[in-house]
């Protein structure tokens, strides 16, 4: 099986249509309910000006929000939607009830040349104590890191820092990874950008491989699931693009996926994935699934970057969903989000990440949970 192909290009020529639709991160919902209208008077945000915010976790009580930057002026080269730039303008931005400051800066970021849309780097974060592990995403080749910038070579790899020094140092290069096991050596493509921590285990989602790694002690990569291709009607399958892994009750992985064009919509399902044995398919019906998230009571909840669609365009709103198992429709919790992406739960209300794919409009959503 191929473990590459440009499914998450092609993603990122349509995620470029989201940075379009203004700065309002809650856009009015078509069939709204009187009951949706009163969550929304619910809702809260707790952070903003952020650049392309995407997943995030808790720590002692206060909200690690990985930032993926604006890029820079280094190494400008042609993207799938327009000329891309390296720099270091990633962060790590720290939420409390006190307010949000940036705890690192400083981290690789590739984005858009003149808009710094669409960036690609800091995906995922876990601190632990004082030091923080962040997964750098590439989108490209991993060969093309090699003559660059400094600080070019960290793309593609899990990173290990303290928190206030933008220092790092690479545990695991994924890239590499996919370099040695891609058996078409011409279509390399590695994407990390969903980290799993559960104390003892460290697992990744490579969205540009289709590949869930764990990684050992020693930074060794090895290969835990290959997600199949999707089926798209009138098209060739699209890739899966995996793009978040949540362990569930009862110790199982669970994988998000993205899907790559043309970008089905309810073609992406959430995977169950046993170390050892093919993945199985937990629930269908969704669409453009970007992270997940167990609460306490088990109740597994997913975020939609486009519930209608990647191909959409300016017209492609979001939407929180709590998963039926077993099923293809869900519950939404709160639509009508301009690219939503990451999520985190913490006391009794799941925390979002809008305006994924733009500078300095980003933001963090307290969205209330009912059961």
């Amino acid at each position: 099986m191929v473990l590459s192909r440009p499914g998450w290009r092609a993603a990122a020529v349509s995620l470029s249509l989201l940075t379009a639709v203004g700065t309002v991160g809650l856009a009015p919902a078509a069939t709204a309910h009187e009951r949706d209208h009163r969550d929304r008077d619910r809702v809260r945000v707790v952070a903003t000006g952020l650049d392309n915010p995407r997943q995030m976790s808790f720590s002692g009580g206060a909200l690690y929000v990985a930032e993926a930057g604006e890029g820079g002026t280094a190494d400008c080269a042609a993207g799938p939607e327009g000329r891309v730039c390296f720099g270091k303008s990633g962060s790590i931005t720290r939420v409390t009830a006190r307010g949000q400051r940036r705890v690192v800066t400083g981290l690789p970021s590739l984005a858009g040349e003149t808009t710094g849309a669409n960036a690609i780097g800091a995906g995922d974060v876990k601190v632990y104590g004082h030091r923080y592990a962040v997964l750098l995403g590439l989108g490209a080749d991993p060969t093309s890191r090699v003559g660059k910038t400094p600080g070019y070579e960290k793309l593609a790899t899990l990173s290990t820092g303290r928190l206030g020094s933008s220092r790092l140092r690479v545990v695991a290069d994924i890239g590499a990874k996919e370099i040695r096991s891609n058996p078409e050596p011409t279509d390399l493509d590695s994407n990390p950008v969903g980290l799993l921590s559960t104390g003892r285990s460290t697992y990744v989602a490579d969205a540009g491989g289709n590949t869930v790694y764990k990684v050992g002690r020693h930074g060794k990569v090895r290969t835990v699931a290959v997600l199949p291709s999707v089926p798209a009607a009138g098209f060739p399958d699209a890739d899966a693009v995996p793009t978040s892994v949540a362990q569930g009750p009862d110790g199982a992985l669970y994988v998000s996926q993205l899907t790559g064009f043309p970008f089905p919509v309810g073609g992406s399902s959430i995977w169950r994935v046993v170390p050892g044995h093919a993945p199985t398919r937990y629930a269908t019906g969704l669409t453009n699934v970007t992270d997940l998230a167990f609460d306490r009571h088990g109740h597994l909840y997913a975020v939609q970057i486009a519930a209608n669609g990647l191909l959409a365009g300016e017209a492609a709103r979001g939407s929180v969903v709590r998963v039926r198992p077993g099923h293809s429709t869900h519950t939404t919790i709160l639509g009508g989000l301009i690219a939503p992406y990451g999520i985190a739960l913490h006391d009794g209300a799941a925390y979002v990440t809008i305006h994924a794919t733009e500078k300095n409009a980003g933001q963090v959503l307290r969205i209330p949970l009912h059961h």
